[in-house]
């Protein structure tokens, strides 16, 4: 996955990040169940709307619609973050909360590679079995 954009989003860092390959809704329902346990508070939207899971494989039975968001408190990077998955196209959207030095400056190449790593394994679970 690639850095394509940054910018401030007034306490947030909002980037685009393009895909290897178009990824279809049993790649983004992989992608987010893989990174789901990773998560504090964690909730999921499906075309802007919050749905009910009561168990992480519930992910898995998500009818296909437009988009499917995860947000919550990450683990990983200590930070709130809200990651955005389009059906059938190679974009994601990512918002990362400005709480630590780290995020607090809007700048390409730091941020690339604070947050490179974490959307690389993002996509590479979205190939798993």
């Amino acid at each position: 996955m690639h850095l394509i954009g940054v910018k401030d989003g007034s306490g947030w860092t909002l980037s685009r990040w393009e895909l290897t390959y178009k990824v279809g809704w049993e790649h983004i329902k992989k992608g987010v169940y893989a990174g789901y346990d990773c998560y504090k508070h964690v909730e999921i939207l499906v075309a802007d709307s919050p749905v009910g899971i009561d168990s992480k494989e519930d992910i898995l039975n998500i009818p296909e619609n437009m988009n499917m968001v995860i947000r919550g408190h990450s683990e990983i990077i200590g930070v709130p973050i809200m990651i955005t998955f389009y059906n059938q196209l190679k974009a994601v959207d990512v918002s990362v909360a400005q709480f630590t030095d780290e995020f607090m400056d809007v700048d390409y190449e730091k941020f690339n590679h604070s947050l490179c790593q974490y959307m690389d394994s993002i996509e590479l679970a979205m190939y798993r079995k």
